[in-house]
């Protein structure tokens, strides 16, 4: 069935057409509230914060390591891309068609620890004293670690729904982090539902794993359509370069439409467990 999604990110309402057979959920909270990965700080109730994820170089080292993966995969498709004057916030000017996007994306999407020319453990271990647990770039469900490099257009649908990443069993016990990479401001980066992690499922309508279609593409996570509140209303954090934006797996998110009219947002996205003792 057909449905249209509408919201509003920062007062400004979007839409668009998602296929999918919807339901309500039972009446149960999926967040545990004992001893969870965000139980120890204060910004807990929300569900979200910006913090500090970097001194420069290592920013910089970083932005460089994902240039390069990503002009690795432009050139695995015939792509030809300078790496010095290749600039992330103008990949739109090389990938023009959608078919293209999708060849490129199926492979920065599914990378691990050892694809980047940076020690992502350091910033695992930055992010657990923040937290205060142990946190670990070790997926033990997945057996690897998972990081993906999102990759948003201007004017496109780049986007996933709206969706909480704790309906899939292998993110229920982690930390997610978002790292913009270049291109992310107001008008691009990450929005979020405050509070939403404490939202029971019966007041939220959604589709199961991998039932959303959007512009012909299936995904993964579910599509949450909206609450018993109404229309689902997002705001982005817009962490600056430098800073991560932490965030519960139960924390309703996505929908990181790129508003900017010819600037490519370039993003990490990260899932650290609790390491287990």
């Amino acid at each position: 069935m057909e449905k249209t999604c509408k919201l509003f990110i920062d007062n400004k309402p979007f839409e668009f057409k998602v296929e999918g057979d919807f339901f309500w959920g039972k009446p149960e909270l999926l967040y545990q509230q004992q001893d969870n990965v965000l139980s120890k700080i204060p910004w807990e109730n929300e569900g979200f914060n910006c913090v500090k994820a970097f001194e420069d170089p290592d920013f910089l080292k970083l932005q460089e390591s994902v240039k390069t993966i990503i002009i690795d995969a432009l050139k695995t498709n015939n792509v030809a891309a300078d790496h010095k004057s290749f600039d992330l916030k103008d990949y739109h000017n090389y990938v023009t068609t959608d078919a293209l996007h999708n060849q490129v994306i199926s492979i920065t999407r599914s990378l691990e620890t050892s694809d980047f020319d940076f020690d992502i453990d350091l910033l695992a271990k930055r992010f657990g004293n923040i937290l205060g647990y142990k946190l670990t770039s070790y997926v033990e469900e997945l057996k690897k670690s998972h990081i993906q490099i999102r990759i948003s257009r201007p004017n496109s649908l780049d986007i996933n729904p709206p969706h909480r990443d704790g309906y899939l069993s292998f993110w229920e016990d982690i930390v997610n982090v978002w790292l913009p990479i270049a291109g992310c401001n107001e008008k691009s980066s990450l929005p979020v539902v405050a509070k939403s992690h404490l939202i029971p499922e019966n007041e939220i309508l959604r589709t199961e794993s991998k039932g959303a279609k959007i512009n012909g593409n299936i995904y993964n996570v579910p599509c949450i359509l909206e609450t018993k509140s109404g229309e689902i209303k997002m705001t982005r954090p817009n962490p600056k370069e430098g800073e991560a934006l932490l965030f519960s797996p139960f924390l309703i998110h996505g929908a990181a439409v790129n508003e900017n009219e010819n600037i490519t947002r370039v993003s990490l996205e990260l899932r650290f467990p609790k390491q287990k003792n």
